[in-house]
């Protein structure tokens, strides 16, 4: 395993200017959650919280980053506790006006954590869901050579991650690094911030020669940063190995205990009972007490001699770690303590860190006398790291309507394949944007066509060895050019880069139009991580497919039930599912027209690989009437079929579609007629819904189209997923209602055995019918 270990270089005047630095920020940051919890006013009582001791482990390594190597082009992503440090340097930076800094968690305020869209100072990365900020600049990594790639100006710079050791329990970060695309991205470097305590303890056995050595078999370089300069120096005296060794066998818990105790109790504990106790006890007896207090804290996370000479030696040929050594709580009264995570001083500790750190518990936000060295290099600093806001590109225009009426039986997720290949036809500027990403499920969800046609891409052109097999069906073709990039088989990653590509408007002014496809029943492995992304303002559209029991014959293992209902309830997403080709293509297109913009959103598709007969649409020939009908597609439904005086009304979506035709048919011949309306955005139609009685914005009109209270009756709702998706659509007009749908695991078997266990089928639905209508 190759693993540097880092040892400080001598002090110098620059060395001396930043201490002064780190000093500022570990008050500035402990003062910000201070006066959040125990100043301001609160009225509900309600604990306001904040994290001072995981702040505090953080200082040295962010203070020796941004005032000595950081770039304007470099992105860091901060680890969610330490946002009080993050705000300190912008307020030192001049980014960040003074009244925010006793705002931290108040409406309005600093948020909780980092976040790109809601902090009034400059953020790289959202972060607040463990790991996946960890991830989120591999991604951005590679969305930037992407960027760069297609022509746009994303320039280089690393992209640092800030974290902290218990992130490293998340599987999304070894699924992130196990990637074989991210042994490539050079210009990665994670910073582990190593205080070897979770939440609740000290952690036994935080096994950090394993996890280095993981890294190292990913293709990572390694570096440590152990041992700060007053251990160092204790070590090279006599007695020093001894101490070394004692110190390298101690577990976390006992070491963590040293770091409460006086110099007296520490002499006592510190030699331990050893063959080479008594040498330990004579170097610890040359000591003097505070010498000795502070060299047993004196680890290589709080050094910045040794930082800046780790950070010196990052190698850009491929990712970096750096395993930083740091003490929960550093600086502060409660440093080392295994409760110390949410943690407060207390008025009097604060007051007494004001005094050794030189400032003022009643002026805590007074900056640097401008004279003074130190206001000199957060002037330098501010001016190096400025970085202009980017020149957005608007979006290509995406064409409504590609003319075309699909005939014969298809699917919706064939249909994707299709309107990606129209596009390159009919609109190749906005073709030229989409990217698409997949776990490996690239051919079995049509992107095969899409595939061949716009080749895969890579950094750099790869030779493809089946391009001569005339078997060879799916062409991969690796090339800088290409528009498709293929992940290993974790979702958590697809999403993860779906976010990144999706901020490329905002990050580089560069718009694209990126669509992520997996298997529908593994939406829910991944909605979180796509939910931050686009909390964070990440724009993407995320297609499942196939979905539901419509699965049939392939099994219940498979059949997704939930996520009708995800995409209803999904903040920042507009969700669709399509019952006909042609429903398809006109939401998939509106969907993309919404990408890469200030005022954009993303979008959830929910497509099925049940043939469809085309026909059952009934897609008006007039022009005008077929864009009146695509609109209301567009807007969440459409009728399908209007009845003279109608009995009951039959609202049906997805692959259900041709049961619901096929119970009106039957309920008419019994002399019961039905209007037939076609669901294409229950999501919508919520919105609508809750507009029309005031309690969000949104356009209402489909529902005056497509459920007039002169045509209100009762009300039959079946989709391919939980019935409560619908249910709600009884509310419109407040009439009596049977929500039909799948509420138990699926089962294999033929598609007419599934749905008749589910009760889908065109029975199950006339049964409902006569039930309400009596």
């Amino acid at each position: 395993m190759s693993s540097p270990v880092i040892s400080p270089r001598r002090t110098d005047e620059t060395i001396e200017v930043l201490r002064q630095i780190e000093d500022r920020v570990l008050w500035l940051s402990t003062a910000i959650v201070h006066h959040a919890n125990r100043v301001r006013p609160n009225s509900s009582g309600l604990k306001v919280g904040g994290h001072q001791a995981s702040s505090a482990s953080m200082v040295s390594v962010m203070t020796a980053l941004w005032f000595r190597h950081l770039r304007l082009e470099d992105r860091v992503s901060v680890k969610p506790h330490a946002s009080p440090v993050l705000h300190a340097i912008n307020y030192l930076l001049g980014r960040l006006d003074a009244s925010y800094l006793p705002r931290l968690r108040e409406f309005g305020g600093l948020q909780s954590y980092p976040s790109r869209v809601k902090d009034p100072d400059p953020v790289d990365y959202s972060t607040g869901s463990v790991g996946i900020g960890a991830t989120a600049p591999i991604w951005g990594a590679v969305s930037r050579r992407y960027v760069q790639a297609m022509g746009g100006d994303a320039g280089s710079g690393r992209q640092y991650s800030l974290l902290g050791d218990a992130e490293l329990d998340e599987g999304a970060v070894w699924e992130a690094v196990l990637d074989p695309a991210v042994s490539e991205l050079g210009e990665v470097v994670w910073v582990v911030d190593l205080n070897r305590q979770s939440l609740d303890r000290v952690v036994p056995n935080i096994a950090a020669g394993k996890l280095q050595g993981m890294f190292a078999a990913a293709g990572w370089q390694v570096i440590t940063v152990k041992y700060g300069q007053l251990l160092q120096e204790l070590f090279a005296r006599p007695g020093g190995a001894e101490l070394r060794q004692r110190i390298e066998e101690m577990t976390n818990p006992e070491y963590q205990r040293l770091l409460r105790l006086d110099a007296g109790e520490l002499r006592q504990r510190l030699p331990g009972v050893g063959p080479g106790a008594d040498r330990i006890a004579e170097l610890a007896g040359q000591v003097d007490d505070g010498t000795l207090v502070d060299a047993i804290a004196n680890l290589g996370g709080h050094d910045l001699a040794a930082l800046d000479q780790a950070f010196a030696s990052i190698s850009d040929d491929r990712p970096t770690v750096i395993f930083a050594y740091t003490i929960k709580g550093y600086g502060l009264a409660t440093r080392g303590h295994p409760q110390n995570h949410s943690a407060l001083l207390s008025p009097e500790q604060m007051r007494e860190l004001a005094g050794r750190l030189g400032t003022d518990l009643d002026d805590p936000w007074r900056g640097f006398t401008e004279d003074s060295p130190v206001h000199s290099l957060c002037v330098r600093t501010a001016q190096r790291l400025h970085r202009p806001e980017p020149t957005p590109r608007k979006p290509p225009a995406v064409p409504a309507d590609f003319g075309r009426t699909p005939s014969g039986s298809a699917s919706t997720q064939a249909s994707l394949g299709r309107v990606l290949l129209d596009l390159t036809r009919e609109a190749p500027e906005a073709a030229r944007r989409v990217v698409t990403v997949s776990p490996d499920v690239t051919s079995t969800t049509n992107l095969g066509g899409w595939v061949n046609k716009v080749g895969v891409w890579s950094p750099d052109e790869r030779r493809d060895w089946f391009a001569d097999d005339p078997e060879t069906i799916l062409h991969w073709r690796e090339r800088p050019s290409g528009q498709h990039i293929e992940l290993g088989i974790a979702e958590t990653n697809l999403v993860g880069l779906l976010g990144e590509l999706g901020a490329t408007w905002s990050r580089w002014g560069e718009p694209l139009l990126p669509i992520g496809v997996l298997y529908d029943p593994f939406v829910e492995r991944a909605l979180e991580p796509w939910s931050f992304g686009t909390y964070a303002g990440g724009q993407s559209i995320l297609i499942g497919t196939p979905s539901g029991v419509s699965l049939a014959s392939e099994g219940g293992a498979h059949q997704s039930i939930k996520t009708p209902s995800i995409g209803l309830e999904q903040p920042g997403c507009t969700s669709y599912e399509p019952a006909f080709a042609i429903d398809a293509e006109w939401t998939l297109l509106a969907a993309l027209a919404r990408l890469g913009r200030p005022d954009g959103c993303s979008a959830y598709f929910r497509l099925s690989t049940r043939p469809v007969d085309q026909a059952l649409a009934a897609v008006p020939a007039d022009p005008a009437a077929r864009e009146r009908r695509r609109r209301h597609v567009v807007a969440g439904a459409y009728p399908l079929r209007r009845a003279h005086e109608p009995n009951v009304t039959i609202a049906a979506m997805g692959a259900v579609v041709p049961e619901a035709v096929a119970a009106a048919d039957r309920l008419e011949r019994a002399g019961i007629t039905a209007d037939l309306i076609c669901v294409a955005s229950p999501d919508l139609l919520y919105r609508a819904v809750r507009a029309r009685q005031g309690h969000e914005q949104a356009d209402s009109w489909i529902l005056d189209q497509v459920f007039p209270a002169a045509r209100a009756t009762p009300l039959v709702t079946v989709l391919d997923g939980h019935p409560h998706t619908l249910s709600f659509l009884a509310t419109i007009n407040r009439v009596p209602t049977t929500a039909l749908g799948v509420t138990r695991f699926g089962q294999s078997g033929c598609i007419e055995d599934v749905y008749r266990h589910h009760g889908l089928n065109a029975d199950s639905i006339v049964r409902a019918a006569l039930d309400l209508t009596g």
